[in-house]
């Protein structure tokens, strides 16, 4: 007999949050270190928090595109590990080889959402084999969620509302706002913390 995909979550999740119920919730952003990879020793520093974490969220940034068949490659790529969020600049520098080795890390799990997307773009990037990624947007909806981005999860499982303000800004720029980085920070900070509840409430 197959099991409903929906029993393991507790009785009070909801399956969704209506806008209404989102708004009421409080602002969260992420407010720990956020460190710009930019040279050998912040590529050091950052490899080597991240190699002794078992577990990362991660996400991607892209520059907006407006016009009918215009498109651009990821320009950031962003990590959180307990302590700290690391933001790669990846039109600024060749950190192929850095990114390559943690995502075909098998011992650290790379937590996202929409991932395919993310994986898609960085793939034109460079060449990788991608282990142990989830995405926490197929779990959610495997458990009978009906939405499933990472602004609704947030709302549901975490109580808290992460704000959209910079999504459409120029994440090519070669020196980003504050606001920027606080958008890209969160967004990687939100994956890692929406696993870990998962895992608390054994929907991974």
């Amino acid at each position: 007999m197959s099991r409903d995909p929906a029993a393991a979550l507790p009785s009070e999740t909801p399956q969704r949050i209506s806008r209404e119920d989102m708004g009421e919730l409080p602002i969260r952003r992420y407010e720990g270190p956020v460190h710009l990879v930019a040279g050998h020793s912040e590529l050091d520093r950052a490899l080597h928090d991240i190699r002794h974490e078992s577990v990362v969220g991660f996400d991607t940034e892209t520059r907006p595109a407006f016009r009918p068949g215009e498109s651009y490659l990821p320009s950031l790529v962003q990590f959180a590990t307990a302590n700290a969020v690391y933001i790669f600049q990846v039109q600024q520098g060749d950190y192929s080889g850095a990114l390559r080795e943690i995502f075909s890390s098998e011992k650290i799990v790379k937590a996202g959402v929409s991932v395919s997307d993310d994986l898609r773009g960085l793939k034109k990037l460079f060449e990788f084999e991608e282990r142990a990624v989830v995405d926490l947007g197929k779990v959610a909806k495997r458990h009978g969620l009906k939405q499933t981005g990472v602004r609704n999860l947030t709302g549901i499982f975490l109580g808290t509302r992460i704000p959209k303000g910079a999504k459409t800004t120029n994440w090519a720029a070669r020196r980003l706002t504050p606001q920027q980085i606080t958008y890209a920070a969160t967004d990687a900070w939100a994956c890692r913390e929406l696993y870990l509840r998962f895992k608390q409430l054994n929907l991974v």
